[in-house]
C-alpha cells in the first residue's frame, strides 16, 4: 500500500502519520491479522499489535499508558461476542474499554480514539477494514497531544513555599 499523505485530512499531522496500539486477542483477532498477512490484503502500517490472550486480560492502564507514550489511538480486537475462547472475556472487555472511553473524555481525550472491535480468525478482510476506518478516523482527529491535553485541564500547581519554624 503506497504511503498516505495524513496532513490532507488534518495538517497538524506534518510529515508523521497516526500510531495506533493494538490489543489483539491471541485466538481470533491476532489470528485475522495473520490471514490479513498471507493473503496479503492491504491495510495502513499505522497499527502496532500487542497480542495478548484474551480481551478479557486488556487492563485499561495499558491504554492510558500508550496514549501517554505517544499512540494517537487504542484498538482493542478480540472474538465476537458469545464466542470468546475464555467464555465471558470479551464481556469483560466492553465494560472495560465503555469505563475507559468515558474516563479518557472526562480528560479531553476523544472517545473515537479508543476503539473495540471483533474479528474471527477467519475474517482477515474485516480485520483489515477496521483498521483502514480507525486509520481514517485518527488521521482526521488529528495527531494526539496528551501532555497538552492534561496540562490544560490539570495545571500543575506549585508547592507552597515552607515557613521557617523556629524551635526556641
Amino acid at each position: 500500500m503506497p504511503k498516505q499523505d495524513y496532513s490532507e485530512l488534518n495538517p497538524l499531522w506534518g510529515d508523521r502519520g497516526p500510531v495506533i496500539v493494538g490489543f489483539l486477542c491471541n485466538w481470533c483477532s491476532y489470528r485475522a491479522a495473520d490471514l490479513a498477512g498471507t493473503s496479503r490484503f492491504g491495510y495502513p502500517a499505522t497499527l502496532r499489535d500487542i497480542r495478548i490472550m484474551c480481551t478479557g486480560r486488556f487492563d485499561p492502564t495499558f491504554a492510558i499508558k500508550a496514549l501517554r507514550d505517544g499512540a494517537d489511538g487504542i484498538l482493542i480486537m478480540g472474538c465476537h461476542p458469545g464466542q470468546c475462547h475464555y467464555q465471558e472475556g470479551n464481556y469483560k472487555a466492553m465494560r472495560r474499554v465503555a469505563l475507559l472511553r468515558r474516563t479518557l473524555a472526562q480528560l479531553g481525550v476523544h472517545p473515537d480514539r479508543i476503539q473495540l472491535a471483533w474479528a474471527s480468525a477467519a475474517e482477515g478482510t474485516t480485520f483489515t477494514q477496521t483498521v483502514m476506518r480507525m486509520t481514517e478516523t485518527i488521521a482526521k482527529l488529528g495527531p494526539l497531544q496528551w501532555r497538552d491535553t492534561v496540562s490544560d485541564l490539570a495545571p500543575r500547581t506549585p508547592a507552597p513555599e515552607a515557613e521557617e519554624v523556629s524551635h526556641g
